[in-house]
């Protein structure tokens, strides 16, 4: 603890490293978006080509570079794709978000601190680590934290100029923060930094207490330096492959808003139920404050833009037709912020732990630990478990040689076990909930380390098991049937081919080429008269072209 009080930042840097970095080699990465980036960045590393975002060697247009661009740095630094690397290339992967979920401990301690107090500070990082989800992605190589992250600073930025309109600055600064997360995911960062905006300042109702004319203007030129920064970029792109590319890029921003894209279809409270659920235990007790009114005389009123901000980001994401779990993730920091105030104000002797908080936790953290303790159930029993099964796929998976002790199902009972140690006393503490939150990030280290590695055991390995056995042969490999980025970066694909369609209707290839199909494939691909099966194993077949 003297750490703690004598070195804030150092101990939160510490923290980080030891909550988000042990595990991020610990498993392969997961089709489709971890891969799919970590193959966007390797592929600038095959073409020397840093500007263009590609997938199989053709212009990637759905995601900005940003994010890659770490990776190849990440790539870069641990020597991955050479022969002198020194960590797997999953945990390079994944290294720049740990760093970011670091550098977001760091930013919300910072601004806690400056704007309520150290403690609160503390609170708020400590919400932020305990909770299920962020400590996830943080561990991940998915692009969500640091779009959030760029999102949040953008927010807060501008609430620094609606507090000191005078001062342009805050202004440009919120530009440049909402213009590079524009570059890391797209325009969606502008259109929830300016719907945050609008909100507010009509909940507000600004134009009774401030210079309106002063807000719109700090406002625009915002929003002017993000589209400059975005467009820059965007503009070499059409240059280089004209406009088609644009013309791709609005259509698919425009399908994910209004068609459930990739069977991502889902009930508009499925976020409500992915924060509730996935932002365990702290959206127990931080929930309430999310339409509480209250005055405050804090320099920026930080509790209203995070109300607002949570509101704006649930409400348009719950609209739109695709719906995937990332997709709310920029209202884990506002979550985070309320589960710090209610602690501080527990802390303090403000707030009491209610019954029907202690009923709330015991239903979803039990529904939860189930989940948990199920997953290895299921993966020791497989070979038992299979015979219920009816997709001859999924089937398939179960049956893959994957190691278990026996014991790993203990990890979801810990966390029935901490749910119960909590709600069964007759008065929950502070100390208690402080004691939750420390075994909760316990339980998804564990987990994390332990169980996850053994799912993609079942749903993945086996396939790239095959791509990798192949690398640096001069061979093609597709898979058929199905959407996968997997052969491309296990493989190390050194350059474009065929699509996997293509490839197999033709009478003869120029060199060996091998497909990929899950058991479940059509019979127009699995028959094909041009192939050959090798092996079925785990759920997927393997082909190879007969000229």
């Amino acid at each position: 603890m003297k750490l703690l009080q004598r070195s804030p930042y150092l101990f939160w840097v510490l923290i980080g490293c030891i909550v988000y970095m042990p595990f991020l080699g610990a498993s392969q990465l997961f089709d489709w978006d971890e891969i799919n980036f970590a193959e966007s960045a390797r592929e600038m590393l095959v073409t020397g080509d840093y500007l263009t975002v590609q997938i199989n060697f053709q212009p990637f247009w759905e995601k900005p570079p940003i994010f890659m661009w770490l990776q190849v740095l990440s790539f870069q630094l641990f020597g991955i794709f050479t022969d002198r690397a020194w960590v797997s290339m999953e945990f390079a992967a994944r290294f720049p978000n740990a760093l970011i979920g670091i550098a977001t401990l760091l930013i919300i301690y910072r601004i806690g601190k400056k704007h309520v107090s150290e403690h609160f500070g503390h609170l708020w990082a400590f919400s932020y680590l305990a909770a299920m989800t962020p400590h996830v992605y943080a561990s991940s190589g998915i692009i969500d934290p640091l779009f959030n992250l760029f999102i949040f600073v953008g927010i807060y930025f501008y609430a620094q100029f609606y507090a000191q309109a005078n001062s342009l600055r805050w202004a440009i600064w919120a530009g440049v923060s909402i213009g590079l997360g524009m570059l890391t995911k797209g325009p969606v960062a502008l259109l929830l930094w300016g719907a945050t905006l609008l909100v507010f300042g009509i909940w507000q109702q600004v134009w009774k207490s401030k210079p309106l004319g002063r807000l719109f203007m700090g406002a625009t030129l915002s929003g002017i330096i993000a589209v400059l920064l975005f467009a820059f970029w965007y503009a070499m792109i059409i240059l280089k492959f004209g406009w088609g590319i644009w013309d791709d890029f609005v259509a698919y921003q425009i399908r994910l808003m209004t068609t459930g894209d990739a069977g991502h279809g889902q009930p508009v409270y499925y976020h409500v139920l992915v924060l509730l659920l996935g932002c365990l235990p702290i959206s127990i007790w931080a929930g309430a404050r999310l339409l509480r009114r209250k005055s405050t005389d804090e320099t920026i009123d930080l509790t209203r833009w995070m109300q607002v901000l949570f509101w704006v980001v649930l409400v348009i994401f719950s609209l739109v037709k695709t719906k995937i779990i990332h997709y709310s993730s920029m209202c884990w920091i506002p979550l985070t912020y309320f589960s710090a105030q209610v602690l501080a104000e527990f802390h303090s002797g403000q707030w009491t732990w209610k019954r029907s908080y202690s009923v709330a936790l015991g239903i979803f953290g039990l529904i939860f630990g189930f989940v948990l303790t199920l997953v290895p159930l299921i993966g020791i029993y497989a070979a038992e478990a299979s015979v219920y099964i009816q997709d001859t796929f999924v089937r398939g998976n179960l049956q893959a040689p994957v190691y278990w002790a026996g014991w790993e199902w203990l990890i979801g009972c810990g966390f029935i076990g901490l749910i119960a140690w909590t709600v069964l006393r007759k008065q929950v503490s502070y100390s208690v909930v402080i004691r939750l939150m420390q075994g909760s990030v316990l339980v998804m280290l564990l987990f994390m380390g332990i169980v996850l590695p053994k799912i993609a055991g079942y749903t993945q390995a086996t396939p790239i098991d095959f791509y990798v056995s192949h690398v640096g042969q001069n061979v093609y490999i597709e898979t058929v049937g199905f959407k996968s980025f997997a052969h491309l970066l296990y493989f190390q694909k050194q350059g474009p081919s065929p699509d996997g369609d293509v490839l197999m209707n033709k009478s003869s290839t120029d060199r060996p080429s091998y497909f990929v199909m899950k058991s479940d494939a059509e019979d127009r691909f699995k028959y094909h008269p041009h192939l050959q099966l090798i092996k079925e194993e785990n759920g997927f077949l393997f082909y190879k072209h007969v000229n």
